[in-house]
């Protein structure tokens, strides 16, 4: 069965991110032009997602209304002769077919994904977490996809980062398939660096089968007392074989500040729209602050 809806999970309160996010989503911030949020859903649509499903909380509104149609603006826009900035307009509203849905209490990403439960079915599903803006020239969940295809069960975004990094992340270990794949046989939530299996980090996106709700109807909160999602696959990996995809591509972090600072750069100096203007003011910048050392 392919896999067509895609869970984007963004209740979360964006505490890292405040006073900026006092009022506005933490996944509409702009990275250049664009929220976050549309990064990540234009990384679904690439990889042949049809639907997907925002598990949302209060104060997201402003996520529902960029992803809707814009009737003055596109008015606007139409009587001012702008035909670039309208088209561009209406294909966000016209991007995918979305839905919404309330998690009315912060109890963890194990507990969003269950509230998808009636959206899902008995499909398989993709789940994109929006602080991770991965560069790619092949989207990262397509390749994630790729790897669905070929093994048939569900399959988890890896990243090898640095051991003195690793107590940041969730961590597998893991059996080598290919260069890229791997079967996991266990996964350690943000381990001391000398308890980490391995230098391969969980990344925000996941392949995963409706196996998962029972386990996470029946699975107890745990640290923080929030529903853990990575628990819930532990515990599905004692029923069938977990696999993990090494994405090709540049992660960027923007649920972190300088995370956010690089991907801006980073995405910018990219911009043929620039024309290498940004470039120059980087090296002219440096420049200062050297000579000022």
């Amino acid at each position: 069965m392919q896999v067509k809806k895609a869970i984007f999970p963004v209740a979360g309160l964006g505490t890292r991110f405040l006073p900026a996010t006092k009022s506005t989503p933490k996944e509409m911030l702009p990275l250049i032009d664009k929220p976050l949020v549309q990064y990540v859903v234009e990384e679904a649509v690439a990889s042949g997602i049809e639907q997907i499903l925002f598990v949302t909380g209060r104060s997201k509104r402003a996520i529902e209304d960029h992803f809707d149609i814009s009737f003055e603006l596109e008015s606007l826009l139409y009587d001012k002769g702008k035909d670039a900035e309208l088209s561009q307009i209406r294909e966000i509203a016209d991007m995918i077919n979305i839905f919404y849905v309330r998690q009315k209490q912060a109890l963890g990403l194990g507990h969003a994904i269950l509230c998808a439960k009636e959206f899902v079915g008995n499909e398989p599903f993709a789940v994109l977490l929006g602080d991770d803006i991965i560069d790619a020239e092949k989207p990262c969940l397509g390749q994630l996809l790729e790897v669905y295809r070929k093994y048939r069960g569900p399959v988890l975004a890896l990243e090898q980062v640095p051991m003195e990094n690793i107590s940041s992340y969730g961590c597998v270990k893991a059996n080598t398939i290919s260069e890229r794949v791997f079967e996991v046989v266990d996964m350690v939530e943000k381990p001391k660096r000398e308890e980490a299996p391995s230098d391969l980090a969980i990344i925000g996106r996941y392949i995963l089968t409706p196996d998962i709700f029972p386990i996470l109807e029946r699975q107890e909160p745990g640290k923080g007392g929030e529903i853990q999602l990575t628990d819930a696959i532990k515990k599905l990996a004692n029923d069938e074989a977990i696999y993990g995809c090494r994405f090709e591509g540049i992660r960027h972090d923007c649920g972190d500040k300088l995370g956010f600072l690089k991907a801006t750069v980073d995405m910018a100096l990219k911009r043929e729209e620039f024309n290498g203007e940004f470039e120059a003011f980087l090296r002219q910048r440096l420049g200062v602050c050297r000579t000022q050392e």
